[in-house]
């Protein structure tokens, strides 16, 4: 019976049943995870009846328990650790058992701590842990033009480097289906809490639970063997059986059989001096114990020595949902309850999706910036009101902090570069790039600038073939080092967020050196107002100069430029201008006048409530505005029923014009109204002669209305607008809304200045 089966010790019991309580399972969800198809065994196990061997182990196994410390063994079972010969009689997988049941707790402790340079309250990993995509190629393998990257998203506004991924699958996936593995990615994102998840499944029977993780961070692996041993893989493994309790033999027998899953984290982290000894010895270990599992983590610009027999993929970039999953799971394990958690993530999330935070949007493909953005947002419920603070934030991490807080030491390479000279270096890729409108660049075009940059400073070199290679070093270092410039496909570069680029572009406008040389920069930027891929560079470059006056004046003029090349926008804008000056309101004159360039178009009211936030409530807004809104809806529930008339709607239409009973209107606006109502049948007929009637007659009718809203309440006019005309005219109010928002944002502007413009928006030239 002692061979064939176990049972509990009286103390195995009591440790049995805490941790089957702490796990919150009823005997038959036990049943079910151990596989038993009823809970009699797992009811034995618990009152010390001896159950089969197999079953027994299996039922610890999924409490996270040693066996042999739940079994009530007779001495001679015992698996005494004190003597190497007893152990001997185990089979292959008590020893893997053993073994991970000894170091689970290590596992755990090791695994479940995020690393984080900018926030000393960080949730344990298994808290907010998002499973990350990865690319089974990397991107910088591709043999791609730019054409193609260029090509992959024309019908967006604004590009988003996700499209770019479209082959990712989910990571789990493609891990599970390869033995040797090397992960790549950029700084921050994710490599090694990947690595770590990993790590947590397979110690807690999730993943591989026939296998025995260690993971090791490669940084410090020297560190922790003994100065008198020549280091290899081999001897740490062996080293660290042994103190577990199983002989040399016995470990040598687990890696011959592969019972190994070894997680090497950070490959371009080794300190120099140990290069080439971890990577000899990584290569040698997977080559002698080659049934073994082994993934190992590394930036991709780090990549020079190609290991035998490794599957070469790329974490890929957060998309929405998982930028979505993380920030709940964030939020709800940093909160004081779980409801208040839900609450703030919901609200991060609402103020995210928001048009004008698309650029701190795009940060959160980068679970670093992601983390970062979570961690601003949580002390005032809001993103900072000048953007350019968050994104200095994220510089500052990739750039310095995130290799800092790990002791890492990277700048051997360009050490002669001080931080300011790299910003500057890197401000001047990002404006030269993004005035040719180029998002994507060959490696040549940026070795140009650089090697130019590298040509200025004090103590260069002259001979250009230095100059050449210093450049390419320096280049390397910048993607290696902090991530801001990728390798999207063979020697095709871009910034590894379109929101860095437009930010140091402002940051190199914004730091000319002379007065004369920055009223320049800032009368060529302001050139680009109606352009709507400069609006994040333009609204950066007002939110960080000293002094934004002369700035907002010239953006004022070049919105005023677009109305020069159309005589009915003049007009349209002269006719609102007249019909504002003669009403007696309590708002701003411009925002009267933003309400209705919009009456009668397709557009929201976004500028005439930035102008004055009292325009909100279209419910409370004075009889005149009423009047006209009401006669604009009206105007357009006619046009509808022309194109599809329905009896439901003409009656709704009649309703919408008995504005006698409303509103007090003059004698002769009335007699005209009650003769334009007259022109319409009867509700009260059938639905087929209203229908007929709005097919045959209804375009007059509509004509008529026109005319009588013109006539009397100076609204309506049917401009006939070409397609060219009406994009100019949103073009023109778009520009003017970007204005306001500029003019309201934390910039630092005269109270004179700021006036001025507000008043003088949206007026013909021959009236501003």
């Amino acid at each position: 019976m002692a061979k064939r089966s176990l049972r509990s010790s009286t103390t195995g019991i009591v440790r049995a049943k805490q941790a089957f309580e702490s796990q919150g399972w009823t005997q038959e969800s036990l049943a079910t995870e151990v596989g038993l198809s009823s809970r009699q065994s797992i009811w034995k196990f618990f009152t010390g009846r001896p159950i089969e061997r197999h079953i027994f182990k299996e039922i610890c196994f999924k409490l996270d328990l040693d066996w042999t410390e739940i079994a009530d063994l007779p001495k001679e079972q015992l698996p005494v650790s004190q003597s190497p010969e007893s152990e001997e009689n185990l089979g292959i997988e008590e020893w893997v058992q053993r073994m991970r049941s000894r170091n689970r707790e290590h596992i755990q402790t090791q695994c479940d701590t995020l690393q984080s340079s900018f926030d000393l309250t960080q949730p344990l990993l298994s808290q907010i842990y998002t499973l990350v995509n990865l690319l089974p190629h990397p991107s910088n393998q591709r043999w791609l033009e730019i054409s193609d990257l260029q090509n992959v998203q024309p019908e967006l506004a604004r590009l988003d480097f996700t499209q770019l991924d479209r082959s990712a699958i989910p990571g789990m996936e493609l891990v599970a289906q390869h033995n040797k593995l090397m992960i790549l990615g950029k700084p921050g994102s994710g490599k090694t809490t990947f690595l770590q998840y990993i790590a947590l499944q397979c110690n807690q029977g999730k993943y591989k639970r026939d296998l025995i993780p260690f993971f090791i961070q490669l940084r410090i692996l020297k560190a922790e063997v003994p100065d008198e041993e020549d280091f290899s893989f081999l001897s740490y493994i062996v080293r660290h059986c042994q103190a577990c309790g199983l002989s040399k033999h016995q470990a040598l027998i687990l890696l011959q059989e592969g019972k190994i899953l070894l997680l090497l984290d950070g490959l371009d982290e080794i300190p120099e001096n140990d290069s080439d000894v971890i990577l000899k010895q990584i290569d040698i270990f997977s080559q002698e114990y080659y049934k073994n599992h082994i993934i190992i983590t590394c930036r991709t610009a780090a990549v020079n020595y190609h290991f035998r027999g490794f599957t070469y993929v790329e974490i890929a970039d957060f998309k929405q949902d998982q930028i979505e999953t993380f920030a709940k799971k964030w939020f709800i394990a940093t909160a004081n309850s779980e409801r208040e958690g839900i609450l703030k993530a919901e609200q991060f999330l609402e103020q995210l999706e928001r048009p004008e935070n698309q650029p701190i949007r795009e940060l959160g493909i980068t679970p670093i910036l992601l983390n970062l953005i979570c961690s601003v947002f949580k002390e005032r419920a809001s993103f900072p009101t000048k953007r350019s603070k968050l994104y200095q934030a994220g510089l500052d991490i990739l750039l310095q902090r995130w290799d800092r807080a790990r002791g890492i030491h990277r700048d051997r390479v360009y050490q002669h570069l001080s931080l300011p000279d790299k910003i500057k270096l890197l401000c001047q890729i990002a404006a030269t790039t993004f005035e040719q409108e180029n998002y994507f660049f060959e490696s040549s075009e940026i070795l140009s600038i650089i090697e130019d940059y590298l040509r200025h400073l004090p103590n260069s070199t002259t001979d250009p073939e230095t100059l050449w290679l210093d450049s390419e070093a320096v280049l390397k270092a910048i993607e290696l080092q902090h991530g801001l410039l990728v390798e999207r496909a063979r020697d095709i570069y871009s910034f590894s967020h379109l929101t860095f680029q437009e930010y140091l572009t402002a940051r190199k406008i914004v730091a000319s050196p002379a007065p004369q040389k920055l009223e320049q920069e800032l009368q060529k930027l302001a050139s680009h107002t109606t352009e709507n891929r400069w609006r994040e560079v333009i609204f950066l470059t007002v939110g960080m100069l000293p002094q934004a006056d002369f700035l907002l004046q010239k953006m004022k003029e070049n919105v005023d430029a677009c109305q020069e090349t159309d005589r009915q926008l003049q007009e349209f804008l002269r006719i609102i201008a007249r019909k504002v000056s003669a009403m007696q309101l309590p708002y701003l004159r411009s925002a009267v006048r933003a309400f209705y360039f919009t009456l009668f178009q397709s557009r929201d009211l976004n500028l005439a409530v930035s102008l004055d936030d009292n325009l909100v409530s279209m419910k409370n807004l004075p009889m005149e505005m009423t009047l006209d809104t009401t006669i604009a809806r009206a105007f357009t529930d006619s046009l509808n029923l022309v194109q599809n008339p329905d009896l439901k709607k003409f009656i709704n239409l009649c309703f919408t014009l008995d504005l006698e009973s409303k509103f007090q209107l003059e004698t002769s606006f009335q007699q005209a109204l009650r003769d334009l109502k007259n022109q319409l049948p009867e509700p009260n007929q059938s639905k087929e002669n209203i229908q007929i009637w709005w097919q045959t007659q209804g375009q007059n009718w509509v004509d008529r209305f026109r005319s009588l809203a013109i006539a009397y309440r100076q609204i309506g006019h049917d401009w006939q607008l070409s397609l060219q005309q009406q994009n100019l005219w949103q073009k023109y109010y778009d520009a003017n809304l970007f204005l306001v928002e500029c003019l309201h944002s934390d910039c630092q502007v005269s109270l004179p200045v700021k006036k001025e413009i507000e008043e003088n928006l949206l007026l013909p030239k021959d009236m501003s």
